[in-house]
C-alpha cells in the first residue's frame, strides 16, 4: 500500500515511516521543503499549493502536520501558527484529495485529546462533547478542516492522541532528566488525569486504523488506563528509581510556561478511554503504565 505521510519528521510520524516500509508498504513523506528525494512530495501551506497529480497512486494518507504546541510560548502571533499549520494544512490536503480522478480510501487526520478540554474525573469517550479552551477549539477547528474528505467518500479518521511515551523525545523525554536528577514530583495537586500511549501503540494504532474498515471518525488513541499526574510521577520515579519529592507549585510552573499553556498542556484533567479502537479489535501492547515504563526504561 502507498501510503501518504505528513508531518513524518516529527516523533510519530518518524516511527511510523519506519513501521511502514517494515510492513511492507511504501510510505510517501509530504514535506514543506522541495522535494529532493525519492518517496517525497512538496506541498506549501501557505500558498496555498498542494498539486492532486503528485498524489497520483496513493491509497492511504496518515495526516500528522502540526507545528509544535509544547515548544513555545503561546504568543498570539504563535497561537495563529499553531491553528493555521493545522486547519489551514489540513483544509488543502483534503482539497486536494477529493479533486483526485482516483481518491485515497482512507484518511487517517490527527487530533488530540485536548478536544475534551478540562474535565476532572469524568470518564471521557468518543461520544463525549468537546470542551472549552484554546487546544480544544484548535482540535475542533482542526477534524472540521478534514470532515469533507468523508463527503467525497473517503473514510475518515479523526487520531484523538494522549501524551504519547518515548524514552528518547516528547514531554516524557523532556521528563526523564529531571527525575533522574532527583527534582521529579508531581505538578499542582497531581490530581488531573494524563491519558497516555506508547509510542509502539501510537504506530500500531495507526497501522490498524489502515485497515481497519469500522473505524471512522473520532477515535481515542490512549491506553485503557489514564492514571492521575500523582501516579504517573511516582511511577516515573519507581522506573528510574530516584524518589519523587519536589511537587512543582502551580505558580512556578505558569511562571515558566506561561499560566494559559501551563493550564491547559500540564494541569488539565482529560480521563479518557479508547473505546472505538478496542471496539474495533485493536490490542494495546503496553495497557498499564508500569508495564510501559518498564519497557522504555529497562
Amino acid at each position: 500500500m502507498k501510503v501518504l505521510v505528513s508531518g513524518s519528521s516529527g516523533l510519530i510520524g518518524t516511527a511510523l515511516v519506519s513501521a511502514l516500509r517494515a510492513a511492507g508498504h511504501s510510505p510517501v513523506r509530504l514535506v514543506r521543503s522541495p522535494a529532493g528525494l525519492p518517496g517525497e512530495i512538496s506541498w506549501d501551506i501557505a500558498a496555498n499549493r498542494l498539486d492532486p497529480g503528485s498524489l497520483t497512486g496513493v491509497d492511504a494518507v496518515v495526516h500528522l502536520a502540526g507545528a509544535g504546541i509544547a515548544e513555545h510560548r503561546w504568543s498570539d502571533e504563535y497561537k495563529r501558527v499553531i491553528l493555521d499549520s493545522r486547519v489551514a494544512g489540513t483544509a488543502l490536503l483534503v482539497r486536494a484529495l477529493t479533486t483526485m480522478a482516483v481518491p485515497p480510501s482512507v484518511l487517517l487526520s490527527g487530533s488530540a485529546v485536548g478536544f475534551y478540554g478540562d474535565r476532572g474525573d469524568e470518564v471521557l469517550t468518543e461520544e463525549s462533547s468537546p470542551g472549552t479552551g484554546f487546544l480544544a477549539e484548535i482540535a475542533a477547528a482542526w477534524e472540521a478542516a478534514a470532515v469533507p474528505a468523508t463527503a467525497a467518500g473517503i473514510r475518515t479518521v479523526f487520531l484523538r492522541t494522549g501524551l504519547v511515551l518515548s524514552a528518547t523525545g516528547g514531554t516524557l523525554g523532556r521528563l526523564a532528566p529531571l527525575f533522574r536528577s532527583g527534582l521529579g514530583g508531581k505538578i499542582g495537586t497531581g490530581r488531573q488525569w494524563w491519558s497516555w500511549v506508547t509510542l509502539l501503540d501510537e504506530v500500531q494504532a495507526i497501522m490498524h486504523c489502515l485497515d481497519a474498515e469500522t473505524v471512522r471518525g473520532p477515535t481515542n488513541v490512549t491506553a485503557p488506563n489514564p492514571v492521575t499526574n500523582a501516579e504517573f510521577t511516582a511511577r516515573l520515579g519507581s522506573a528510574l528509581h530516584r524518589p519523587t519529592l519536589v511537587p512543582v507549585p502551580v505558580p512556578a510552573l505558569s511562571l515558566a510556561l506561561g499560566r494559559e499553556r501551563a493550564r491547559e498542556l500540564v494541569l488539565a484533567s482529560q480521563r479518557v478511554l479508547p473505546t472505538a479502537l478496542e471496539q474495533s479489535g485493536y490490542v494495546f501492547r503496553h495497557r498499564v503504565l508500569a508495564d510501559a515504563l518498564a519497557a522504555l526504561f529497562p
